[in-house]
């Protein structure tokens, strides 16, 4: 069932307590996943973002580098006390960082895979979110930076050899982002100091030497930030996180969404209409769009388009997570975490919802390379319980499910969209299987008839209501509120108000009816 001889297939990485396996598929014949590499034993293991390469950390001293076109080991390095590695986008380096044994000591290692020299090391004491990786790459890795004290440096990513290239100064910044596609900007943060605000600022990294910001945005009562470049190198969304929220409506502090672009044509906050949290902000993989989820529960989701103007409204509900299909087209809303996994299956590009549908306590979710597939799965040790797999089609039907003792990481290996064909034809070829496809979520159509005619013939308003003790009320009222819902017991009063009222006025005209006559 292959699209063409050119399309790569899918493979998925599945990673358990102590081993992990690549799948291949789907499609999977017989709907079980066929095994490309078995059981390698390891504590943690990543793809380049190109999916050229595999990392696999067997040890806290021994990391194995794959090639992912024959699942063949190229190269194995012994460093003791490795805490953490990584590989460059296109799998041309491999970045380690060692426990320091004493000070000043270079414990950061660029290494090249195909030789195992290392060919750039640094001095660095802490391990943060915001220092690792130490070194940023550009998609294509011919830009590459560090953050250094009060500047960012700059390595010809073809040859560290040369040394940093240039310096871009900056007084207090505390974390920097690298445009991706391609690598011509640098976003720096810089935290509020002294009564002076916090900003985020953006400079061409081609030219670093030229420290003047080609946009800028201040804000005050920001403890942390979060900068996402688009595809094109255009825009920046940032998402500005203060641990207090002064209106005291949150617990979890307030957060704002602003919006940057690198022709200086907006600098300021995006136009949301509701009030609360930025929960989740992503752009579309063509860069030309961003969908952001926000406010109070029940959030709701906006698409705009790269001048920050509106195009599509998503609705509202439990949601928190917004996943863009990489072939364009389609769109996935979703509540997951602390929310109770509903999925709202989305063409966006015809403006229509597909389906509904749910995937309970979900902990990573992300569409196939090739825009079919959508893959959700619950992970320890975020959860110890109800570990496994879920993979849906593109319109939200349940095509896979496997359930596992312990889970601890589900990938698919990266590919880029171009090298699958136009997403039309692509589905087309899925509606072979459909009929198949539709049986694991549900017992067959003789059971759904079943279950309908008992529904029919016993109707919801017919069944007694079970006795809740007050306190039970209470809580379901409580939790319903966290939800975004409607409190039951509120509704069943303005039912019980209404009822009231359309009595009294029956019995005003039955009354008026009787002395008329």
């Amino acid at each position: 069932m292959a699209l063409d001889n050119h399309s790569p297939s899918l493979e998925i990485l599945v990673r358990g307590p102590e081993e992990f396996s690549l799948w291949s598929g789907p499609p999977f014949v017989n709907g079980q996943p066929g095994v490309k590499l078995e059981k390698i034993s390891c504590v943690n293991a990543k793809f380049s973002d190109d999916g050229s390469r595999l990392m696999v950390i067997k040890s806290n001293s021994v990391i194995s580098v794959y090639d992912c076109k024959n699942a063949k080991e190229i190269r194995s390095f012994e460093l003791p006390n490795v805490t953490s590695a990584i590989l460059s986008p296109g799998g041309t380096y491999l970045q380690t960082f060692q426990k320091p044994s004493a000070p000043q000591e270079k414990n950061v290692t660029l290494w090249k895979t195909e030789t195992g020299d290392p060919v750039y090391q640094h001095s660095q004491k802490h391990l943060t979110k915001n220092t690792w990786p130490a070194i940023q790459f550009s998609s294509d890795e011919a830009t590459a930076c560090r953050l250094a004290t009060n500047e960012v440096q700059f390595f010809d990513g073809g040859d560290f050899s040369k040394g940093i290239i240039s310096r871009l100064r900056v007084p207090g910044v505390a974390a920097v982002e690298l445009s991706s596609t391609p690598g011509s900007h640098i976003a720096a943060f810089v935290p509020e100091s002294k009564g002076i605000p916090a900003s985020v600022q953006i400079f061409a990294s081609g030219n670093a030497s030229q420290s003047q910001a080609i946009a800028r945005r201040n804000f005050f009562r920001c403890s942390t930030t979060q900068l996402k470049w688009n595809h094109g190198s255009t825009g920046l969304l940032v998402v500005v996180q203060s641990d207090v929220d002064k209106t005291n409506q949150s617990y979890y502090g307030e957060s704002k969404l602003h919006y940057l672009t690198t022709d200086g044509k907006h600098e300021g906050l995006v136009p949301l209409r509701k009030e609360g949290p930025v929960h989740d902000a992503q752009w579309s993989y063509s860069g030309l769009e961003f969908a952001v989820v926000y406010g109070f529960m029940p959030a709701k989701a906006t698409l705009f388009d790269k001048n920050c103007n509106p195009l599509l409204e998503l609705g509202t509900g439990p949601y928190n997570t917004i996943r863009w299909n990489p072939k364009g087209k389609f769109l996935c809303l979703a509540g997951f975490g602390n929310l109770p996994g509903d999925m709202v299956f989305w063409d966006y590009s015809d403006k229509k919802q597909l389906t509904a549908t749910k995937a309970e306590w979900s902990v990573t979710s992300e569409w196939s390379p090739d825009g079919r597939y959508f893959m959700t799965a619950t992970t320890a040790p975020r959860l110890q319980v109800d570990n496994g797999i879920k993979i849906f089609h593109y319109n939200g039907s349940l095509y896979f499910k496997k359930m596992f003792n312990k889970l601890y990481q589900v990938d698919w290996k990266p590919e880029s969209p171009s090298k699958f064909g136009d997403i039309t034809e692509l589905i087309k070829s899925l509606d072979l299987g459909k009929v198949e496809d539709k049986k694991p979520p549900g017992q067959g159509p003789k059971t759904t008839q079943a279950a309908a005619k008992a529904s029919s013939a016993n109707p919801p308003a017919q069944k007694p209501a079970a006795y809740r003790p007050p306190h039970a009320k209470t809580a379901a009222a409580i939790q319903a509120q966290l939800l975004g819902e409607s409190p039951g017991e509120s509704l069943s009063k303005n039912a019980l108000r209404n009822k009231k009222k359309r009595e009294k006025q029956r019995e005003k005209k039955t009354a008026s009816d009787a002395s008329s006559s």
